[in-house]
């Protein structure tokens, strides 16, 4: 392949990773073509791109981005998966699918997150992580709960005021009830 060619190549993959700033590196390479079609098509529904490409155009194309450690030092066929809601999405599902044996030969070999480079076992440990649709939801939950005790302590007292008072109104009802009474005078 001429110089032209690999750079018109590795200006392509920089432009395609341009807005990426997480990743993980997966392997692939065992899967058979139907299988690989298959969890291709599931990971694009789920909004997660692959990318196999060369480890040199690779680096190249990331060199000064945040995605640059993920390429140093790397041998071997790898495929980029980037994509989803966040890092622990992305994470989540593919070791998900690293469990199925469906897709056997299927493992993560590592990522990026935050610039930092990830492992393989650090890529398990961030897929227990919460998501952040799961932070947002816990934050939303930890923001209105004291809101919602004020909101029953509040209630409480004034329910147990409004019982006094009509407990109150009832028994001041039934004392005058008796002295309002018509007495009934005989006819003569």
């Amino acid at each position: 392949m001429s110089k032209y060619v690999k750079s018109l190549i590795t200006d392509h993959i920089r432009t395609q990773l341009e807005n990426v700033h997480d990743a993980l590196l997966v392997n692939m390479v065992g899967l058979t073509a139907n299988k690989n079609t298959q969890l291709r098509a599931l990971l694009r529904s789920k909004n997660i791109h692959v990318l196999v490409i060369k480890n040199s155009m690779a680096a190249q194309a990331a060199q000064g981005t945040s995605l640059a450690p993920l390429f140093k030092d790397i041998s071997g066929t790898a495929a980029v998966c980037w994509g989803s809601e966040d890092i622990v999405s992305l994470a989540k599902e593919i070791t998900k699918l690293v469990k199925d044996d469906k897709y056997a030969p299927f493992t993560a070999r590592g990522g990026v997150m935050d610039g930092d480079r990830l492992d393989a076992a650090q890529v398990e440990q961030v897929s227990k992580w919460p998501s952040r649709v799961e932070q947002l939801s816990i934050l939303a939950g930890q923001i209105l709960n004291p809101g919602a005790t004020l909101v029953s302590q509040l209630g409480s007292i004034g329910g147990a005021l409004a019982r006094q008072i009509k407990q109150k109104s009832e028994g001041e009802e039934e004392a005058a009830a008796p002295e309002a009474a018509p007495t009934e005078t005989p006819a003569a």
